[in-house]
């Protein structure tokens, strides 16, 4: 059997948990009890079956139900200890030397309520609060380390938009050409799962469209939908076959060590009607605008609102991140572990961005009866402004 190891540096583990101790001191809390998956990867570099208790200060702990051994192995820290039942939290806090907390921080915004009675009754009387606001503050700031895996990750995005115009042929419905981009992912080392924050948020690879079906609303929080192959999933590639003279769009996810590249490009077999590469044009606009004034410092909404300023100005203002009144409400999103993570440059945020964010750019014109057209980047924020991972040319692929 294959080696079982750490894949996260143990001084990532150290900085991390320093950080959200911070942030436990400005909130007066005694600890925090971290569950979920992306979130105890990040703490503690496994998502074995665990709870985390990171105290305000000293050492954490983590107690593993399944499998205790595999968590040793891929985890640096160096409490890491056997868990029976979590009636016992407490106690082994107790046992392992940390005062008993008073008040602990929990991830109310993604715990079941179920789990969150259950967790109520067995910690009482410890007062449980809110803490993953600061968690996901912590996390949306990247390291050198993590930034390293992003542009891993996006050189596989790259991989793949290269690849499309070679594995297409004519007559593939889109569900032939996901199934092709999907296969190079995994050979190239794809994990598969994308992981959202969002409650019902769910995806597998990304979407993969053409021609108008791209255009069909769906529940996602996304610009893009798709037909889906029936109500159950109600997104992305369907069984209808690719035809020339109409967009392709490829907007994939590719994961390195956990780690998020969402990149979106355009391709077509022939040649796309003038108002398509209008918009596509425009779309690039916004990007580069975007790309010069988001700097640490920025605010998100702000961002937003220049964006869809720009959109108004050339006419697209009922197809920009959507069509007709029913549009999301942004036009870029964190992302690292998960899709979805801070800051949103959406309407109303007001959070400002920061040296070392991370942030999928994505400005897009959704066009009914007509297609998607549009761009999508993972960037990095830096003093000068939003740098891109990827390098696979912007403009629309001619096939």
């Amino acid at each position: 059997m294959q080696s079982i190891t750490a894949t996260v540096p143990a001084q990532e583990i150290s900085f991390r948990i320093t950080n959200l101790q911070q942030h436990l001191v400005q909130n007066r809390l005694d600890g925090a009890l971290i569950l979920q998956k992306a979130d105890l990867f990040y703490f503690s570099g496994t998502i074995q079956d665990a709870h985390l208790y990171i105290p305000v200060e000293g050492q954490p702990l983590l107690m593993v139900y399944k499998s205790h051994a595999r968590a040793r192995a891929e985890s640096s820290l160096k409490r890491v200890v056997p868990l029976k039942s979590p009636k016992t939290l407490i106690q082994m806090v107790a046992d392992h030397g940390m005062a008993t907390p008073k008040t602990i921080g929990m991830e109310l915004d993604v715990i079941p309520a179920n789990h969150f009675i259950r967790y109520q009754k067995m910690l009482h009387p410890v007062t449980i609060v809110d803490l993953s606001h600061a968690i996901r503050r912590v996390r949306a700031v990247k390291s050198q380390w993590e930034i390293e895996q992003i542009a891993t990750a996006a050189s596989f995005s790259d991989q793949l938009a290269a690849a499309l115009p070679t594995l297409l042929e004519f007559g593939d419905t889109e569900l032939a050409l996901a199934g092709k981009i999907e296969a190079l992912a995994r050979k190239l080392g794809h994990q598969g799962i994308v992981r959202m924050r969002m409650w019902g948020g769910e995806m597998f690879y990304g979407h993969l469209m053409a021609g108008p079906d791209a255009a069909a609303p769906s529940f996602l929080a996304s610009p893009t939908g798709g037909v889906g192959v029936s109500a159950a999933v109600a997104q992305s590639a369907s069984h209808r076959p690719i035809r020339e003279n109409e967009p392709i769009l490829l907007d994939y996810v590719f994961i390195h060590n956990g780690y998020v590249s969402d990149h979106t490009r355009v391709f077509v077999k022939g040649r796309l009607p003038d108002r398509l590469l209008k918009a596509h044009d425009n779309m690039l606009r916004i990007e580069a605008a975007l790309k010069k004034t988001a700097c640490p410092g920025a605010v998100a909404s702000e961002l937003y609102d220049e964006a869809v300023a720009m959109a108004a100005d050339t006419g697209l203002a009922d197809y920009f991140m959507g069509a007709g009144k029913q549009r999301i409400r942004f036009v870029g999103h964190g992302v690292g572990l998960e899709l979805d993570e801070y800051p949103f440059l959406a309407k109303g945020q007001q959070m400002r961005l920061e040296k070392g964010m991370v942030i999928a750019l994505e400005p897009k014109a959704i066009m009914p009866d007509w297609g998607v057209v549009g761009i999508e980047n993972t960037h990095l924020v830096t003093d000068e402004g939003l740098k891109p991972f990827g390098q696979y040319p912007s403009q629309i692929t001619v096939i």
